[in-house]
């Protein structure tokens, strides 16, 4: 195997692998289909709450933990607007905050 490269985020928040510290994703980012620092795992039929999915699993590229899924395809055409959209699971990454200290002299 190769040697790893991480991508460091730029940003005041970010989301980070619970495990290993890795940068995932960006807090400020609404757009879910962008994460960093991640690996694939086989597609798969998986049944969920919402219907049957077509989904891979997301894996860190750091330590190899699972930190979610992807959605790859849906069954039910309601659920479409899923297709290509990522999910990480809460207990499983943290999230920094840059936090700026401000102090106020009199």
């Amino acid at each position: 195997m190769g040697r790893i490269f991480l991508v460091e985020l730029k940003g005041r928040s970010y989301y980070k692998c619970r495990f290993c510290n890795s940068h995932l994703a960006l807090a400020d980012s609404v757009l879910s289909w962008v994460l960093v620092n991640i690996m694939l795992g086989p597609q798969e039929e998986r049944l969920m709450l919402s219907g049957m999915h077509t989904v891979e699993d997301i894996f860190c590229c750091c330590c190899g933990q699972i930190v979610g899924w992807k959605y790859v395809a849906a069954h039910d055409k309601n659920q479409k607007y899923k297709e290509g959209k990522f999910v990480l699971e809460r207990y499983r990454i943290g999230k920094y905050v840059f936090e700026l200290l401000v102090s106020v002299f009199f």
